[in-house]
Parts: structure tokens; sequence; C-alpha cells
């Protein structure tokens, strides 16, 4: 994808089936009769920022550059990604089923599965990333296949969701998901041209500001940084905004189609091509790695197809001003 090591797998890149009851317009099917909850999110003014990024850590084969000076119209952004417990509610209350649960199978990392789970699952594995396995029965709510579940981690964000899913969600809290401008606004927090939310130093002070791999990827982790998978939404301190978690953790999904020239699209409220086949993901995820996927960076971007779900996929909701 993208000239790159994916960062992800797409569902197509398996053999195992997709139900023929996945529907990728589930989400229309959602009633939207609510307010957004606009106390509980952070209002970003109308105005400028500096979008981009030309420094050395640069894909030029993802589209990061150049700098450019781009216009948004106000907006709210949530503090943090969408948690377990949110769509728990989102789920009890609408009897949503995710596409990983209609496809029957979603994609675990490695580092997740039992020893003896991987010793028998080699087959499922994707050629060129041999950490990745489609597991039977992973889906939200057992983010790990069989013998998983979140009840010890309500707090966290929401993963295996699809694009399609995220959406469904949106609808349903009266939000949408982020064009990508105004997520790196959102991301940088008040801040121009540095690399990561809080400046250009990976760990300020010697300290751990994000989530991300820590050691040989992908056969060791130290969790140095405490974590080996999913991290609290609510971790790590807050970007000038008041956002927690914009870099590491997990992806999450934009509204834009995929394009690896966005730059193309204007400066005012850009919001790329009009059709596609892949949406923009921002924000890396604790799968990043300098040697492997270094693409959890304010200005990093990479794309996956809208019903493709991870281990390391979510979202964060945002909406307009009333």
């Amino acid at each position: 994808m993208n000239g790159e090591p994916a960062c992800a797998c797409q569902s197509s890149q398996t053999n195992l089936p997709k139900a023929a009851m996945a529907n990728s317009d589930a989400w229309m099917s959602i009633p939207q009769g609510r307010e957004p909850d606009y106390d509980s999110m952070v209002y970003v003014p109308a105005g400028t920022f500096k979008m981009g990024a030309e420094d050395h850590e640069v894909r030029e084969s993802d589209g990061e550059g150049p700098i450019r000076e781009v216009k948004l119209d106000a907006f709210y952004v949530d503090k943090t990604t969408v948690t377990n417990a949110q769509f728990e509610a989102f789920v009890a209350e609408t009897g949503y089923v995710t596409e990983a649960e209609r496809f029957g199978w979603s994609f675990v990392f490695v580092a997740l599965l039992p020893k003896s789970k991987v010793r028998k699952l080699k087959a499922q594995t994707v050629s060129g990333l041999e950490w990745w396995y489609a597991i039977e029965g992973a889906y939200w709510r057992k983010p790990s296949g069989p013998g998983s579940n979140i009840k010890k981690i309500m707090d966290h964000p929401v993963v295996q969701v699809s694009w399609n899913d995220a959406r469904a969600y949106c609808q349903w809290a009266g939000k949408r998901l982020p064009w990508e401008a105004e997520w790196e606004c959102a991301a940088r927090g008040g801040r121009e041209t540095t690399i990561y939310p809080w400046g250009d130093d990976l760990e300020p002070g010697g300290k751990h500001a994000m989530n991300v791999w820590q050691g040989n990827f992908p056969v060791e982790n130290t969790k140095a940084d405490g974590f080996l998978a999913t991290a609290p939404a609510q971790h790590y301190r807050a970007n000038g905004f008041g956002l927690y978690n914009v870099t590491g953790n997990v992806w999450e999904w934009c509204m834009d189609y995929w394009s690896a020239t966005p730059h193309q699209y204007g400066t005012e409220n850009p919001h790329g091509p009009s059709s596609g086949e892949q949406r923009v993901v921002r924000g890396g995820s604790f799968l990043c790695h300098k040697s492997y996927c270094n693409r959890y960076r304010c200005s990093a971007r990479t794309a996956n197809s809208p019903d493709s779900a991870s281990s390391n996929f979510s979202f964060r909701t945002f909406a307009d001003p009333s």
C-alpha cells in the first residue's frame, strides 16, 4: 500500500470469505436523532494552520508535503477516541452488527495471540505481513478472537472497527468523522510544523509521550512505554487543544478518500477526491516503529479499505457547530 510496508491489512489480503450479509451501507440504517454533546468536546475556531511536512522523516509516496497554509471552518472534536464503553452503549441501543462480525473474522497482531494458536494458524497469515493473522471470531468485543474480552479495558479505544462501522456510530451520535485537514489541525493542537503534537523530540525529557512499539519489531516489545497493545483512551499528556493520544495508540479513520497528492485539492476546507477505493487513516498506532512504520507523526498519513478492521484501528468523532 502506497509503496511502503502496510501499517495494517486490507480485507482483500486473505482468502477467508466475506459474508454475503455484509453491507457497507449498513450505517445508513442507523437513525440520527440526537444532538452532539458539545460540552464534552473541544471547540476549534475557524482559522488557518500549516498542514504537511518537509522534514527528513517524510514519506514522499504518502503525500505528506508540501507544507501549505490551509483554511478551515470551526469544528468540534472529541478529547479521546471512542472507547469500548461508548461503543457498547451504541450497540446496546441500536443492535448494530459490525462488519467483522458479519464476515466472521478480523485481523489480529501476532503478539496478541497465544503461542499455541500461532503455531496452528500459519496458513492464515498475510504474505509479506506475517505478523497479521486472520482470526475467526475476532471483533470489537473479542478483539483478539475467542477467549479475549474487553471487561478490563472499557476505557481503551474500541478496535476491530471498519470505516463503515465508525460511520454508523457517528450517525447514531449525531456527529461525523473528520476530514483529514481537520484531523491534522486538531492533532497539532495549535503548534505549527512540529513533528509531534508536543514538539520535535520523540521522548521529551526522556519520558514516553505516546504508545508505540518499543524494542525489535515485530518479535519483541519491551513495553517500555507501559503497553503491549492499546493504552487507555485518555492517557499521557494532552496536546495544546486538550486532546489525548492523537499520535500512537490507534489509527483514526477520516472521511477523505485516499490520494497521494492531497495538496491538489485546495487549501480551503479541502475534502480530497470525490471517489476512491480507500479511506484515509491518521495518527499511527501502538504497532508503529521507526524501523517499520514511523507514521506516528502529525503529518503522517496512509489508508485502508473501508470494510477492513484490525487490532489497531479506531476513530474519534467530530461535529459542526450547531
